[in-house]
């Protein structure tokens, strides 16, 4: 491996270029995903992968700090939007009853419709804007190794905390 010596050797050596097409591409997925959603359904990405959390839980739901850890997130961040998605009908929360200061988030029928409903149009996204790009024999190893990825920088998190 040829040692990066120069500010033009750092810009264009592979391994940084691969990387920053990755980020690029989940930056801008992101974007026209995310919008999508808000366009469409009145809800930010980021509710909409709190709702996907939450419907992960099913009717038992959630405590705050498991929602937190979820989408490594503050405590106080996931306070916030989920005052945010309580106001607008989407969750309700309840006493937890392990943890005398903490609360258990769940599902509202509204948010379930809302969900549901996001989650039909962010399919249809993901297949034109994320799977049909690639060519057709590549997709089922690209979202295996996708998975590797992921798995691997979680298991990586809590050695940097």
């Amino acid at each position: 491996m040829a040692e990066i010596a120069t500010a033009e050797q750092a810009a264009n050596d592979g391994l940084v270029l691969a990387f920053g097409r990755l980020q690029g591409a989940a930056n801008r997925l992101e974007y026209i995903l995310g919008r999508a959603i808000e366009e469409e359904c009145g809800i930010s990405h980021l509710m909409f992968e709190v709702l996907l959390i939450l419907g992960r839980a099913g009717d038992a739901g959630l405590p705050m700090r498991a929602i937190a850890q979820e989408r490594v997130l503050t405590t106080g961040g996931v306070t916030r939007l989920v005052d945010r998605m309580e106001a607008a009908g989407l969750v309700a929360r309840d006493a937890d009853p392990d943890d005398r200061r903490g609360r258990i988030v769940r599902l509202t029928p509204a948010g379930e419709e809302t969900v549901v409903r996001a989650a039909r149009l962010h399919v249809e996204n993901i297949r034109r804007h994320f799977v049909d790009p690639l060519p057709a024999e590549h997709r089922e190893q690209f979202a295996e190794d996708l998975k590797i990825l992921s798995h691997a920088a979680r298991d990586a998190l809590p050695r940097l905390r």
